[in-house]
C-alpha cells in the first residue's frame, strides 16, 4: 500500500454520492478539499469523525475548503447516514474500493484476532491545484478536524 505524501498529485476520481449524483475531484479545482475515508457509515467512530467535520464546516469554509467523505458503503447507506446526522456534504460510494486503493487507504486490518481488508481511516487536504498538502493515515476521529485545519492554515 503506497501512501500519498504532501506534494503528491491527488489521484482523480468520479464516484456516486448519497443522492446518486456523480462527483468528480476535478470538479473542485480552484478550491481546497478535505477528502476523508471512513470504514463504515453509521458506526460510532465514523459518526464522530463525520459530525466533527460537519460542525467544523463554517471554519473550513473560512479557509476556503469543502469536505468529501468516502467509504465502501452503497449510496443508499450513505443517504441514510447523511439524513440521520444532517451532514450536508458529499458522501461518496467506493464500493469496489478502487479509489481507496489509489489513495493508499485500503489495507489489512485486525479485529478480535481476525484479519481482513478494509478502509484505514484517513484524511487528506488537497489544494486548489490538486496537490496533497496534508496526508493523515490512521487518523483518529477526534484528531481529523485539528489535523486538516492545521494543513489549511499554512
Amino acid at each position: 500500500m503506497a501512501q500519498l505524501q504532501a506534494g503528491d498529485k491527488a489521484p482523480l476520481f468520479t464516484l456516486a454520492d448519497q443522492n446518486g449524483e456523480k462527483v468528480k475531484l476535478s470538479g473542485f479545482k480552484g478550491r481546497n478539499v478535505v477528502v476523508y475515508f471512513y470504514p463504515k457509515a453509521n458506526t460510532p467512530g465514523c459518526t464522530t469523525q463525520s459530525c466533527a467535520l460537519r460542525d467544523a464546516e463554517p471554519d473550513l469554509a473560512e479557509l476556503d475548503a469543502e469536505v468529501i467523505g468516502i467509504s465502501p458503503d452503497a449510496p443508499k447507506a450513505q443517504k441514510k447516514f447523511d439524513d440521520k446526522f444532517n451532514l450536508g456534504f458529499p458522501l461518496l460510494a467506493d464500493e469496489d474500493h478502487a479509489v481507496a486503493e489509489a489513495w493508499g487507504v485500503w489495507g489489512e486490518k485486525s479485529m478480535y484476532g481476525r484479519k481482513y481488508m478494509g478502509i484505514i481511516r484517513s484524511a487528506f487536504v488537497v489544494d486548489p491545484k490538486g496537490k496533497i498538502v496534508g496526508a493523515f493515515y490512521k487518523v483518529s476521529p477526534k484528531d481529523t478536524v485539528p489535523k486538516v485545519t492545521s494543513s489549511l492554515e499554512i
